[in-house]
């Protein structure tokens, strides 16, 4: 393929990606349903002309780098206020007990199909399926009221960070003997990497205030990579690092004091965290946007013809609903419509799974399962959205005078 016909390919998909986004605000259809849709049909017109490319190197390289941009955003929309603590505890305690309720059944449901699975491989590919994607309720949620938009910002974040945190703990601490091991190692690593997070996070903050370089921004991005992969390689919680810095950058009035505070500029931070945020957003697009197209380029749909993935693709989602009900009931007790059908899932569920070591992968687990899942959830929360759009424009015109 030409190089010319490569660039223009890479121009032509985003500018796409930027009118499905348009699309998706106006129909409240998941642009990211639309853009795997757009790499399927991208499949087979290379496979017309006889192009096979290897996918799966880019879509890991496109994982990483997304998994952080999703976790920095996140953490910057965080705004941690008194206020604001009733949503926030909420919230959290949803996603908590949704990630942990979903992952439980979901693993004994996968035994019940998968002969032979053992129950941590099962709850390993359990955990993809049990988180939803703050990638595609942030911006689908503009029309709800303060309250419900706000909430659902913050479950998703919750869901994401959690969820991510749960699966990287499990495949890297499996061989280990007893829950007092497991507690030990994991409360020494959560210990270790909150104080490297919380000094390499404010000295970053410190030095970014003072470099007034047109290019900082990614050079600062660029640090916040290598900081994760070296703590990877040293089997740390390295997101929890980047999910620090995005608290401390976004929040740092609420979290320093005294001298520590004082160091800063509040007027230099501001700007740079507006800014910083910004490019975090766009980085998070064009990220976002080749990863799902990838993944439809990459997804052969000869896995959809199997009945049994639709029959297990159906239960999982009876389960991840039935649960999101009964924690709305029980912990918010609110006006909980149309939040318990706002529960999509996305581009971590596809990093997870992609991500499963090679001793958990099961053969018989097919990712039309995966691909299932995120359509049928997406399709019910844009179904649930459209539903309360027409009837909070149906209240408006009946409290207009006639």
């Amino acid at each position: 393929m030409s190089s010319y016909l490569f660039v223009i390919g890479l121009c032509v998909v985003i500018i796409i990606s930027f009118i499905f986004n348009i699309i998706a605000r106006k129909t409240n259809v998941p642009s990211v349903l639309m853009l795997i849709f757009l790499g399927m049909g991208l499949r087979q017109l290379l496979n017309h002309f006889g192009t096979e490319p290897e996918y799966f190197n880019t879509l890991e390289v496109l994982g990483i780098v997304g998994l952080i941009m999703i976790v920095l955003e996140a953490a910057l929309d965080l705004q941690l206020s008194r206020e604001k603590w009733p949503i926030i505890w909420k919230s959290l305690l949803i996603a908590l007990f949704s990630l942990i309720g979903s992952s439980l059944m979901i693993s004994w449901l996968i035994q019940m199909f998968i002969q032979n699975i053992g129950f941590l491989p099962a709850l390993i590919y359990a955990i993809p399926f049990s988180i939803m994607s703050s990638a595609i309720i942030i911006p689908s949620v503009n029309n709800l009221g303060k309250y419900k938009r706000e909430f659902m910002i913050y479950e998703s974040t919750f869901s994401d960070i959690l969820g991510i945190m749960f699966f990287y703990f499990l495949v890297e601490n499996f061989n280990l003997d007893g829950a007092g091991a497991v507690a030990l190692v994991f409360s020494g690593n959560l210990v270790l990497t909150i104080g490297l997070a919380l000094v390499l996070s404010y000295l970053l903050v410190l030095i970014m205030q003072n470099i007034t370089a047109q290019a900082r921004f990614f050079l600062f991005l660029s640090v916040l990579v290598l900081m994760y992969a070296v703590a990877k390689l040293f089997h740390l919680s390295s997101l929890l690092i980047i999910l620090v810095f995005g608290l401390l950058l976004g929040n740092y009035k609420v979290l320093l004091w005294g001298k520590l505070k004082r160091w800063l500029k509040a007027d230099a931070i501001d700007g740079l965290f507006e800014n910083f945020k910004m490019i975090t957003i766009e980085t998070s697009f064009i990220v976002r946007t080749f990863f799902f197209v990838v993944f439809g380029i990459s997804f052969s749909l000869e896995t959809l013809t199997h009945p049994e993935i639709w029959m297990l693709s159906g239960a999982l989602i009876l389960i991840l609903y039935v649960i999101r009900v009964i924690l709305f009931w029980a912990i918010d007790r609110k006006d909980i419509i149309p939040q318990i059908f706002l529960a999509p899932r996305g581009l971590i569920s596809i990093l997870l799974f992609y991500a499963i070591p090679k001793e958990f992968v099961v053969d018989e687990f097919e990712s039309g399962t995966l691909l299932l899942v995120i359509m049928a959830s997406s399709i019910i929360m844009a179904g649930a959205l459209i539903i309360d759009r027409k009837k909070q424009n149906g209240d408006v015109a009946e409290s207009l005078p006639e």
